[in-house]
């Protein structure tokens, strides 16, 4: 027992030989001394964060206020159950109930707390990267099983219950469960990692390795979700996704999309008017970006044209089948009213005849 609470002991003694004056003066002393802190808090320390710009401060207040007091309350109780000198038995279980209490009481003042830093840490722009508003309430999960899972351990010592066994049965029956929820937790551990290396994040439209493509719709704990350009939804597991090649088309240094539209023209033709041609049909697409510039590259010579291709972007790769239509539609039409030819494969057969003389 620390030297000033021996002292105010001593103290009461004196004043109130009786033993359950002296426990009903303590009773009394730490409700007064919880009440002025409590006072000093509402009238004096409140008033002063409220004229502050951060609201942290209010919330902490508002979170710690409610423990502390009763903290005092609780000790001064357990101070009088002391004094009274009850038998074994009631006195273990009282200090007991007093110390769960507490317990109780701190565990949710921590569990708001995390709450409270997560969520203030999820809007920083500098924040950790796999703490954001949808893995919000993962973390929260996280931190509520772990404060229930210390509050039990607390409980236990608090009885005076021996939490070894308990704590060897846990191991046990954990790695039971591991070995069954192996798949499960293979999924779990790769959605936090794909959340916190963001290879592809929402709205994104990806490319697997097996060929599927489409839209992001959900990066979930469990499984990513595909929304392909037919409307039909793909359900990936996260232990796939992790281990699997993804190409992101709306990746890299912008979300623009690069679109290829591949043209023959027949020999002779005049090269300067076909990539002028080419070059102004992607122009004056309105969907077509400015920048970066569309471009005409003269690629090979074929077997029956001279192949060219016309690369230009649009802002999002959603946009790629649409106008991909529109320039090939318009390629055709400006190459016919120029008289730009588009042969089709031809060969030519020699047919060679030898007469034999007898």
């Amino acid at each position: 027992m620390d030297v000033s609470v021996k002292q105010l002991i001593e103290t009461l003694a004196q004043i109130a030989p009786n033993r359950y004056l002296q426990a009903l003066l303590i009773i009394i002393l730490f409700f007064g001394l919880a009440k002025t802190l409590d006072v000093i808090v509402t009238r004096v320390i409140k008033q002063w964060f409220v004229k502050t710009k951060l609201t942290i401060d209010d919330q902490v207040l508002a979170i710690f206020h409610k423990p502390v007091f009763a903290s005092i309350i609780l000790f001064g109780l357990a101070l009088a159950t002391e004094r009274l000198a009850f038998n074994t038995t009631v006195t273990v279980i009282t200090l007991s109930g007093l110390k769960t209490i507490a317990i109780f009481l701190w565990a949710i003042a921590a569990a708001r707390f995390a709450q409270l830093l997560l969520s203030l840490v999820s809007r920083d722009e500098s924040r950790l990267v796999f703490i954001q508003d949808r893995t919000l309430p993962l973390f929260n999960n996280l931190l509520i099983i772990i404060v229930v899972a210390l509050s039990i351990y607390f409980v236990f010592l608090a009885w005076n219950i021996d939490v070894t066994a308990w704590m060897a049965s846990a191991g046990i029956l954990g790695l039971a469960i591991s070995f069954a929820a192996k798949d499960t937790l293979a999924n779990l551990f790769s959605g936090v990692f794909i959340v916190a290396d963001a290879p592809y994040q929402l709205g994104d439209f990806i490319v697997l390795d097996s060929g599927e493509r489409g839209e992001v719709t959900t990066i979930g704990i469990r499984s990513t979700r595909l929304l392909t350009r037919d409307d039909v939804e793909i359900t990936v597991p996260n232990s796939i996704m992790g281990n699997a090649k993804i190409t992101n088309e709306a990746g890299g240094p912008h979300e623009k999309y690069r679109i290829r539209v591949k043209v023959g023209v027949a020999y002779g033709s005049d090269i300067d008017k076909v990539h002028q041609v080419l070059f102004d049909v992607a122009q004056n697409h309105p969907n077509v970006c400015t920048t970066p510039e569309p471009r005409v590259r003269f690629r090979a010579f074929g077997d029956s044209s001279l192949d060219h291709e016309l690369l230009c972007w649009v802002e999002k790769p959603v946009l790629r089948g649409r106008v991909l239509h529109a320039l090939n539609t318009q390629v055709y039409k400006q190459f016919q009213e120029n008289n730009i030819e588009i042969p089709f494969p031809q060969r030519d057969v020699h047919i060679r005849s030898d007469v034999a003389h007898e």
